[in-house]
């Protein structure tokens, strides 16, 4: 190796180009270093001399070019004579390519078999009470109001520790869905008011500790259910009634089934994360879609002197409710901390997950086609 590299003269007991065996006491072979900038020198790797035309030749001085880097501190073996056996590098081992994950298949997130067919059946007992018998589809309407309030009141006690009385909610629903359709909207209102009532004396049974919250809790379940429910009662006694309610029916069904397939396939953006994590502004925009084109043809084909215009406002109104309606009950569900109001309907959860929509379009629906086409 060339010193004059280094900057520095020839140091004593280095060895020269004669190649005289090493002084007595002189440093180990390598580059010399003053001994006060040895200690104040980071270690840094000796870059062996390459040949200005990068040819393949030993130093001029005779000693042997040096192949790798060595270090200060390293110590020459013997007879190496300056020249270190390399070490062959081996290979960089070449990453393992990784399997792309699989992609998700995207998921419908419930039964579809269980639901469809369950939907089915439901349609099937609903068609035939309606246009058999109209006193039988009442008593679908009174069975269905009773399960509900059950459901309701069940969850409200196993989540909350609210005890709305059952009993004289289930008579009082029962009794004002059949009051709705003999005696009308002034029936209704008057089973109401003795529903409230017998809410309160019931309630008056047990201690008073949570009374005001128990009590408020059955007024409520007896507003949101059989209440509301009346106006399809309400509905079928026109002459048409069994069209009415039909149409009503489909309607609903025809808006959760665009929100449902739309917001599932082109749903990007949150209608109400907090409420609902899972619709969509696509899923609404489907839901009106569907429902006004379902509206137009219902209102011209099905309600007697109904337009296909009056169709399309019907339509956007069931659409509204009926998210509106969905949407208040997952409030009520997220406040109490469960998925589904019960388990009676496979693929849908309970009955009261089925009436959702369907009890605050009831009113809407009953009041629009009054104005459209008359009571009658």
């Amino acid at each position: 190796m060339n010193d004059s590299s280094w900057g520095a003269p020839p140091q004593a007991g280095y060895w020269g180009p004669s190649e005289q065996g090493p002084v007595q006491g002189a440093a180990p072979a390598g580059p010399a270093y003053d001994a006060h900038n040895a200690q104040q020198t980071r270690p840094m790797p000796i870059v062996p001399d390459v040949p200005a035309h990068g040819g393949d030749q030993d130093d001029d001085r005779g000693a042997a070019r040096l192949s790798g880097p060595l270090f200060r501190d390293d110590t020459p073996s013997a007879g190496s004579l300056g020249a270190p056996s390399q070490k062959p590098q081996e290979p960089m081992p070449s990453p393992v390519p990784q399997p792309a994950p699989a992609r998700q298949k995207k998921s419908a997130g419930r039964d579809l078999g269980a639901a469809i067919g369950v939907g089915v059946g439901l349609g099937a007992v609903i068609v035939a009470s309606l246009f058999v018998v109209k006193a039988v589809f009442v008593g679908v309407i009174a069975v269905a109001v009773v399960v509900g309030l059950w459901e309701l009141t069940s969850r409200l006690e196993e989540r909350k520790g609210i005890k709305a009385p059952l009993v004289p909610l289930a008579v009082g629903g029962a009794a004002m869905v059949v009051s709705g359709y003999v005696r009308g909207a002034e029936g209704a209102w008057v089973a109401m008011a003795l529903t409230a009532l017998a809410v309160l004396v019931w309630r008056m049974t047990e201690p008073p500790e949570g009374y005001l919250k128990d009590v408020t809790a059955g007024v409520f379940a007896a507003f949101y259910v059989p209440f509301l429910a009346t106006f399809v009662a309400m509905m079928l006694t026109a002459d048409d009634g069994p069209r009415r309610v039909l149409t009503f029916l489909l309607l609903t069904v025809v808006s959760d089934t665009g929100a449902y397939a739309i917001g599932w396939r082109f749903g990007k953006h949150k209608l109400a994360p907090r409420i609902s994590p899972g619709k969509t502004r696509e899923g609404l925009f489907g839901a009106v879609t569907f429902a006004m084109v379902g509206g137009a043809l219902c209102m011209q084909y099905l309600i007697e002197d109904g337009t296909w215009w009056q169709g399309l406002i019907l339509g956007f109104a069931v659409a509204a409710t009926a998210t509106l309606g969905d949407l208040g009950e997952s409030m009520i569900k997220r406040d109490l901390g469960i998925k589904d109001m019960g388990t009676l309907l496979p693929g849908h959860g309970g009955i009261m997950d089925r009436l959702d929509s369907l009890l605050p379009t009831a009113p809407v629906v009953w009041l629009l086609l009054v104005l459209f086409v008359g009571s009658g």
